[in-house]
């Protein structure tokens, strides 16, 4: 029987992410963003027995750009998806990549005693763990 590297989300995701109020303007966030290559923004909760949100850049193209609205007039919670499917860092990589699958996402927070440590995509997985198994 051959013995699989088990690699953990921990291992792969990306520690760095954006994290802006639900209340803050789409123009507010696109100007707080100093990680560019995450695609995504968490939106942080309100309160302790609150929810993180996502938006993704997609969403601001689709729901802004494309529906020509003024990104100083839009609010992120008018235009974020919550509460999102989060990770748990010790997963193993093959697991969350089914889950991505199972419900058509790309990226999910990692979360950790209802903290979130970080991000993980497809492009993490594969270009991250699929590397480590060579």
């Amino acid at each position: 029987m051959t013995h699989k590297k088990l690699i953990r989300v921990r291992e792969v995701m990306k520690t760095r992410f954006d994290m802006v109020s639900g209340m803050s303007t789409v123009a507010e966030a696109l100007q707080q963003m100093q990680h560019i290559e995450t695609k995504s923004l968490i939106v942080d909760k309100r309160q302790e027995d609150d929810e993180y949100g996502m938006v993704m850049l997609s969403d601001i193209s689709r729901e802004v750009l494309a529906r020509d609205r003024a990104p100083g007039r839009v609010n992120i919670y008018e235009i974020m998806s919550k509460p999102v499917i989060s990770v748990d860092p010790e997963m193993d990589i093959r697991y969350c990549a089914r889950l991505f699958e199972r419900f058509d996402i790309s990226r999910a927070p990692v979360v950790e005693n209802r903290r979130i440590i970080g991000i993980v995509s497809h492009t993490d997985m594969v270009l991250r763990g699929l590397a480590q198994l060579r």
